[in-house]
């Protein structure tokens, strides 16, 4: 039985709490609703709901009085998002013992997919929850947000412990750290990936979207804690500035990484071929993946596990069993690649790692999300143009606005692109006029399998419909 001043120490009244949720729809008798104040709706609307489905305590803002009828207990906060999320760990009250967050605008599901399966390897009962899902020996669910809210952050937390993961990996998106969804998350190590523009429609310039992943490491992250690092970032000596201040232990990863530095890199026919120092000491692998960017993802993943407590010379021969990530630059065959990369930073990457390995032509196929960030749009077009060789503008996810203007933005920086509204046709012609040598890469959507358009998902799956061009 947990009772209110169980979540809630200081408060004078007392009752039994059944449930906790943000959503009014879910409350059921007994709960604790927590109205939290939204970028787009405000949570106050739905507090006549929850009340009517049973809701006894109601969690809000302390800048207004909110009316409530007899027997309903209303608690005032300066901070109700932040204060919800320690409410959501004390009510669930069970995490996995070891956790670490990846942040960063690229890179996280590769991380934390990387991490898991190095720990997996090392014997230990790991998982991994993201944009991919929760993927865990025996626990699998697809889909679901970065970062869920509190309540159901904390549901799925007690969920693996009860499945008895010891070590988990969890993505920390920029608007999960803004909105306070990880505070009350046990974090023992907390890892950057990079920076580059993405979530402009949430965050009002850069210096707020970075501001927001710097909670992960000055606020979120546990005192004694150890931040992992990318040296060869421009924001490296500021994220180093602000997580020596907070006591963390710092591991740096690079090319100008102090603990994991790397000193070459060769694309060889099955992968690349890393020589890289680690802890002082010389190692050579072949790492089974393309891309000079996933050297970046391992060698973060790498910083993670060590920080674990797991010795280097047990760890580093393991790089070279791992297996990618769905949707980041899987090769589906004959040299078509299916990528997620849906920022102007993500697309250059993986254009300039593939094109070593490309003989003949590089070819893209990309649109841009509806809805979203209108200014990358250009800068991906311009992107495209001076990498790659062939270029296909096609539809991503529209949303509610129209597809074809949002092809026109795109097209004004790379107007001698092929323009192919609809994806499927783009894909079916792109890989047909693929010659021998050529590198196609199908980018933005990855592992998703729907295709937005205004409030309908509609069945669509880059990888399986390439897969079905190319082999039948």
């Amino acid at each position: 039985m947990i009772m209110l001043q169980d979540l809630i120490p200081e408060f004078d009244h007392n009752m039994e709490i059944t449930g906790i949720t943000v959503d009014s729809r879910k409350v059921q008798p007994g709960f604790l609703f927590a109205a939290l104040p939204g970028s787009q709706v405000d949570g106050r609307k739905f507090i006549p709901q929850a009340i009517d489905a049973g809701a006894r305590v109601i969690l809000t803002l302390n800048d207004q009085e909110i009316d409530v009828p007899d027997g309903v207990i209303v608690v005032y906060d300066p901070n109700p998002r932040l204060r919800f999320a320690d409410i959501a760990a004390s009510f669930y009250d069970a995490q996995p013992k070891c956790i670490a967050a990846v942040t960063g605008t690229n890179g996280k599901s590769s991380c934390v997919t990387f991490i898991r399966q190095l720990w997996s390897m090392l014997g230990q009962k790991a998982a991994s929850v993201g944009t991919l899902g929760i993927t865990a020996q025996g626990v699998e669910i697809a889909g679901g947000l970065t970062t869920p809210d509190a309540a159901g952050l904390h549901e799925r937390l007690a969920e693996l412990h009860e499945h008895g993961v010891t070590h988990l990996a969890m993505e920390a998106s920029s608007h999960g750290l803004d909105q306070y969804r990880l505070d009350g998350v046990n974090v023992r190590i907390a890892a950057f990936t990079n920076l580059s523009r993405d979530h402009l429609d949430y965050h009002p310039d850069m210096d707020s979207y970075l501001a927001a992943k710097k909670r992960l490491f000055s606020d979120v992250l546990r005192m004694g804690g150890v931040s992992v690092l990318n040296a060869d970032i421009d924001e490296f000596d500021v994220l180093k500035e602000a997580t020596g201040s907070y006591g963390h232990s710092i591991i740096s990863y690079g090319e100008k990484g102090e603990d994991i530095q790397l000193l070459d890199v060769q694309a060889v026919e099955n992968g690349q071929a890393l020589k890289m120092l680690v802890q002082d000491k010389l190692y050579n692998i072949t790492l089974p993946l393309a891309g000079t960017f996933q050297v970046e993802n391992v060698l973060c993943s790498l910083g993670v596990v060590l920080a674990s407590k797991f010795d280097a010379k047990d760890v580093v021969p393991l790089l070279e069993k791992l297996e990618g990530v769905p949707g980041r630059l899987e090769l589906i065959g004959q040299g078509v690649y299916v990528d997620y990369a849906h920022t102007p930073d993500a697309l250059q990457t993986v254009l300039k790692a593939l094109r070593p390995h490309t003989t003949g032509k590089l070819s893209v196929l990309f649109g841009c999300g509806g809805n979203r960030d209108k200014g990358k749009r250009a800068e991906m077009g311009r992107i495209a143009k001076e990498q790659a060789d062939q270029i296909y503008v096609s539809d991503d996810n529209p949303r509610f606005e129209d597809a074809g203007e949002i092809r026109h933005e795109i097209m004004a920086a790379c107007p001698d692109a092929r323009e192919i509204g609809d994806r499927k046709t783009a894909i079916k012609t792109a890989i047909s006029e693929m010659d021998d040598g050529d590198i196609l890469v199908i980018a933005g959507k990855g592992h998703e399998t729907g295709q937005i358009v205004g409030d309908e998902v509609h069945p669509f799956d880059d990888r399986a419909l390439a897969h079905e061009v190319i082999h039948g």
